[in-house]
């Protein structure tokens, strides 16, 4: 991906959910004249995370940025921050490479399941693009996006997925991401409460 300006940083924060976080990051990020080039933010748990790409005009340290989000914090002891240099020629993009596919998995909640699940694709060299579990009652469920490289045979690999949940007791779904999306497209409700078809 390429950035806006050339000084360009990969920002990561963390910290105990509240209003206000991303607010002082922004803020930070304009004093300095930056851009937000990519990111992404979630709540888990409680807890907040924060990963952002971000490039400058102007040569900025870290330690320059570090500072201006913890003077901004309401609660600077909160935040656990970690800048590094981003470069679109990063080691990792390589990984991104090949088809994306979706894999469900849900079950009854035991210890092991991501274990067995990423033991798995690391061994095919499938990269975990994004990972999202949560237990419902007794159950567990799993969604991964990954990416699959042209190498890899699918059936094979759905072969191999059926297999294991077999092992597991769970039931693992693959599905490339495009069938994905349009099995699990959300249907709007029109004005007066008709569903849109």
């Amino acid at each position: 991906m390429k950035t806006r300006y050339p000084t360009a940083f990969v920002l990561n924060v963390i910290a105990p959910d509240r209003p206000g976080i991303v607010a002082a990051v922004s803020k930070a990020v304009n004093a300095f004249d930056g851009n937000v080039d990519s990111c992404s933010q979630t709540v888990l748990a409680g807890y907040f995370t924060l990963i952002m790409v971000l490039s400058f005009p102007q040569p900025v340290e870290p330690e320059q940025l570090n500072d201006a989000i913890m003077g901004l914090a309401v609660d600077p002891s909160e935040l656990g921050i970690h800048i590094c240099r981003y470069t679109d020629q990063s080691p990792g993009a390589k990984w991104m490479e090949g088809e994306n596919f979706v894999i469900t998995v849900s079950g009854a909640d035991r210890d092991g399941i991501v274990l067995r699940f990423a033991d798995y694709l690391a061994d095919k060299g499938i990269n975990i693009n994004d990972l999202y579990g949560m237990t419902q009652g007794d159950q567990f469920i799993l969604v991964g996006q990954v990416s699959i490289p042209g190498r890899c045979d699918v059936r094979s690999l759905q072969a191999d997925l059926e297999q294991l949940a077999k092992e597991i007791g769970h039931t693992i779904r693959l599905q490339h991401e495009n069938i994905f999306v349009a099995i699990n497209q959300l249907r709007l409700p029109h004005a007066g409460g008709k569903t849109a078809r």
